[in-house]
């Protein structure tokens, strides 16, 4: 692949948003309308003790995504209940139209004492055309399990042939970072799929090999089907020291699979990379490929894991 960066689009400190949130805009998620585009994304509110809590905004755009239309100016999808899933944001939420209404799945987080958090996959619906989206239910779809104890998050879905793919990445362990007393957690990429969105049935394997090492990182899976194959885009790094040591910090990484399952990575042929100097020449990360107006588009957030907003790029080849 040969991507060509059409540059940020989006900076959400440029822009009133709702819930008091005017940094990031993490994740972002394509919807097509009949005269604009509307772009879904993870942002944040500072709350009274000064933490962090994650609330979904959207921007609409012109077809061209040159000129916002319009920012969202209420709330898409309230907080979860106390003691759930995503008590305390959703990160990401990853739209996908299915026949004449929207799902919304929910990549819920909460906070931990050992740990800083821990993840789980909702539902939800919206029936107003994706204003706003309603849960199923205050718990998961996909959770914790055996061989998946921890961190199961960054959803993404299909519907193919009445059966819907979900991709996700989920926790293997947690490691003591020396230099800085703390605990960083290292996950990969899984697989499940279902016949109605709410029952799930796990691969139980990890279905993208590692590249870098066993701690690698692997996040946000996302995948188009063309040409009866299957193309995904996620991003990767190390474990530790990513915050500080911008090539150990995210970079994009591409697979390929005939049956959503089985997938061989060839990060070679990805086709983007890092910029010089410029908002994504730290690190690229949180991908989203869509196919619109017959080409191939790429979101994907920069430096800083998103804080000043995301960028466009589209396939040449």
């Amino acid at each position: 692949m040969k991507w060509k960066k059409l540059g940020k689009i989006f900076d959400p400190s440029q822009h009133k948003l709702a819930n008091n949130c005017k940094y990031y805009a993490q994740s972002p998620q394509f919807l097509e309308f009949d005269d604009f585009v509307r772009i879904y994304f993870s942002t944040r509110e500072i709350d009274p003790r000064g933490k962090y809590i994650s609330h979904i905004s959207y921007v609409e755009m012109d077809k061209s995504f040159k000129k916002i239309k319009k920012n969202s100016d209420h709330t898409i999808i309230p907080m979860g209940a106390l003691g759930c899933y995503d008590e305390h944001g959703i990160f990401p939420l990853n739209i996908l139209k299915d026949d004449n209404r929207i799902l919304g799945f929910i990549g819920g987080w909460n906070r931990r004492v050992s740990v800083d958090v821990d993840t789980s996959i909702g539902l939800s619906v919206s029936n107003d055309n994706g204003l706003t989206f309603q849960r199923v239910g205050d718990g998961p779809i996909l959770s914790a399990s055996l061989n998946e104890p921890f961190l199961v998050g960054d959803p993404f879905a299909l519907k193919i042939n009445k059966t819907y793919h979900l991709w996700y990445i989920y926790g293997v362990r947690w490691i003591h970072n020396k230099e800085k007393d703390i605990k960083e957690r290292v996950y990969k990429i899984g697989h499940a799929t279902s016949k109605d969105a709410i029952n799930w049935i796990k691969t139980n394997k990890q279905i993208i090999e590692d590249k870098l090492n066993t701690d690698e990182c692997q996040a946000l899976p996302s995948v188009v089907y063309f040409d009866n194959k299957f193309h995904m885009i996620f991003c990767y790094r190390q474990a530790i020291g990513f915050r500080e040591n911008k090539s150990n910090a995210y970079r994009l990484g591409y697979a390929l699979s005939s049956d959503g399952t089985n997938w061989i990575r060839n990060d070679e042929n990805v086709g983007i990379d890092v910029s010089e100097n410029d908002w994504d020449s730290d690190m690229l990360c949180y991908p989203h490929i869509f196919q619109y107006d017959e080409k191939f588009y790429l979101l994907y957030n920069g430096n800083e894991f998103g804080k000043y907003g995301f960028g466009l790029a589209v396939l040449e080849n």
